[in-house]
């Protein structure tokens, strides 16, 4: 994940957190005051760090069990919405509807942190429901990595289920929306998705096609030893991984100690040359060390993928030099990253992604929301308006090349490594 996949501790002794999302209310009050809230000021989530476990989130780290704030009011966990619409919240634990930009082509969401969320199998619904028609599922070698392995299968199935009935509260929600914008898209959504609840099979055809990544995060370089690494190789065997990562250097938290991650970095560029896989970065406040070792040590054939690429087109630049593919989720909507969407502008056609980096990095105007791989939409939309694409066909040629872009990257046959493994 891009910024705050949060490590309690450092090296090799310092336990594993187990909470991926936010442990605090929207106020930054948590149930325990004497644990300390890690705040990432560029997402806004806040992840309490030094626990082995969340005493506030679900035991497997999804977001929905009561909270306690600093006054020991109760608190409701946050309302799940079983339909496929975007909301802004409000004050006073009311939400907004959002209109969702009506895409002319599917869109891709690259990468996405899936079994972190609620409730998979709604927000793989939500996907076929709102145009992207394909999600890459992070794992992480130091996490239990066969929550998404073997839970895949089992995704999509109950999300073919629940198809039908999310259409029909989506459609409920607009028809009681007080929003002039809703009429007309209640009725364009209803004839998008008429035919994917037709019958079971079109269910799960509506579905949006998975693939799998896993590497070892910079934040757990520390835990990385020659037994997790042959664990690591074991996965990247499976035909459903299409990357290694995400990898790389974080020297913005340092939950591994800096030249521990360098050495983690070159090991699983090594990997990367080793596999043909595509190598998919994670750097924050490290893209110069990086550059040098991925000069040092080679870009990989198989491709090389810039996570969730916030910066401004001066850090980029040598990236476009060395032909890397750049990802591109929420931030590009953020209102004070005016140097971000300048870089978007530089990055060649054929080399641009869209991501969202879920539950991470929600788009405007539902900043503050958890996010899901369909906010991917508002990301794709806001990249045709900086690359000065007009809805129509300049817009649908435009989502085209990402999608294709996407597919020719990350939804190859397996390599030739895989093959023989």
């Amino acid at each position: 994940m891009a910024d705050d996949f949060l490590r309690a501790g450092e090296g090799a002794g310092a336990p594993s957190f187990s909470c991926s999302i936010a442990c605090a209310d929207e106020t930054g009050a948590t149930s325990d005051s004497t644990v300390p809230v890690v705040v990432d000021e560029m997402s806004g989530n806040q992840l309490r760090s030094g626990e082995t476990t969340c005493t506030v989130c679900e035991a497997d780290g999804r977001d929905g069990a009561v909270e306690d704030d600093a006054s020991g009011e109760k608190k409701p966990p946050r309302p799940e919405f079983f339909d496929a619409c975007f909301r802004q919240k409000r004050k006073k634990g009311k939400y907004r509807l959002v209109e969702p930009p009506l895409l002319e082509s599917p869109v891709v969401d690259t990468h996405a942190h899936v079994v972190t969320l609620r409730n998979p199998a709604l927000e793989l619904a939500r996907c076929a429901l709102s145009g992207v028609d394909f999600v890459v599922c992070m794992e992480d070698v130091k996490e239990p990595w066969e929550r998404t392995y073997e839970g895949m299968d089992a995704w999509r199935a109950e999300a073919a289920r629940l198809l039908p009935g999310v259409r029909e509260n989506t459609l409920a929600a607009l028809e009681e929306a007080d929003a002039a914008w809703a009429v007309h898209y209640r009725d364009e959504f209803a004839h998008r998705t008429a035919e994917m609840v037709e019958s079971p099979d079109a269910c799960m055809q509506a579905l949006p096609h998975l693939r799998i990544a896993i590497g070892c995060h910079p934040h757990n370089a520390s835990y990385y030893n020659d037994a997790l690494e042959r664990t690591l190789v074991s996965c990247l065997k499976d035909p459903r991984v299409c990357g290694l990562g995400e990898v790389g250097l974080d020297y913005h938290y340092d939950f591994s100690p800096r030249d521990v991650q360098r050495e983690v970095f070159r090991r699983q560029i090594r990997l990367a040359h080793e596999t043909g896989l595509p190598l998919i970065l994670h750097l924050r406040e490290a893209h110069d060390d990086a550059l040098q070792i991925m000069r040092e040590e080679g870009f990989p054939a198989g491709g090389t993928l810039l996570h969730c690429f916030n910066l401004d087109r001066e850090t980029l630049a040598p990236w476009l030099e060395e032909d890397c593919y750049v990802a591109i989720g929420g931030p590009v909507t953020f209102k004070t990253f005016d140097d971000l969407r300048a870089a978007v502008r530089e990055v060649p056609a054929d080399r641009l992604l869209t991501e969202t980096d879920s539950p991470y990095m929600t788009p405007e105007p539902m900043r503050g929301s958890l996010c899901g791989p369909a906010h991917t939409i508002f990301t794709a939309a806001r990249l045709a308006e900086e690359r000065g694409f007009a809805p129509g066909d300049a817009r649908t040629a435009f989502l085209k090349r990402l999608h294709d872009n996407a597919r020719a990257l990350l939804d190859r046959e397996p390599t030739t490594w895989q093959c023989g493994a």
